[in-house]
């Protein structure tokens, strides 16, 4: 176990590496965003990891989806992921939930858990998910692509920092939809995006009222302050 995380050990502790053990973390969405968030927490160490979606994988999500193949197409994208975790660290407690999140008992779904990650594709989802984590008392980590832009910000319970950006959309489909998703991309967005995920359940300074817009195309990261 110690030579596992022998390269983290520069960076953190071994009491952090102890407390990322002994987390939860509940990833919504295992697609594009979600499969570079899961191996991210998986190889740092986060002990527990929920997983959620419906999806299977289909052939136009081989051009960015970090676990999809030619070999598992059709095949659910949170068997995928789990046998991705199982592979790297059969130690991690990997639960899979095979629906929408708006299907299940969402309040159920994020109990136990420390924090939560919007890996989603659409704005009603996501608006839906940051009112249950209000409900629930737990922090989301969102993140969103488009293109070559994407886009984090943390968002504390109560805050309604989506309700911002996106006001009342009702838009079904995301952005990415229109103007496609690249490969780099959500690997960007999903290492930041489990970067403050890390932070977080180590209780370090994370992103605080504030949008890091990343626009890859001209090379900028703006922090945009709510």
């Amino acid at each position: 176990m110690r030579d596992r995380y022998l390269r983290n050990a520069q960076a953190l502790s071994e009491a952090d590496q102890g407390l990322l053990a002994s987390k939860r973390a509940l990833v919504v969405g295992c697609g594009g965003l979600g499969g570079y968030v899961i191996e991210c927490l998986a190889r740092i160490g986060v002990g527990k990891l929920r997983l959620v979606d419906k999806d299977v994988f289909e052939v136009s999500n081989l051009n960015r989806q970090l676990f999809s193949s030619e070999m598992n197409l059709g095949k659910p994208k949170v068997l995928a992921a789990q046998h991705r975790v199982m592979a790297i660290n059969p130690l991690i407690e990997v639960e899979v939930v095979f629906s929408r999140f708006e299907d299940t008992d969402a309040l159920a779904l994020l109990d136990t858990c420390d924090v939560v990650v919007d890996a989603l594709d659409n704005i009603p989802s996501r608006l839906r998910l940051q009112q249950y984590c209000k409900e629930a008392e737990i922090t989301l980590v969102h993140g969103a692509v488009a293109g070559w832009r994407g886009q984090i910000c943390v968002i504390r319970p109560g805050e309604d920092l989506l309700n911002i950006l996106y006001g009342s959309s009702t838009q079904e489909t995301g952005e990415e939809k229109r103007v496609g998703t690249l490969s780099f991309s959500p690997a960007v967005v999903g290492a930041l995006e489990a970067a403050e995920v890390v932070k977080l359940l180590l209780a370090k300074p994370t992103m605080m009222r504030e949008l890091l817009s990343i626009d890859l195309l001209h090379g900028k990261f703006e922090r945009v302050k709510f």
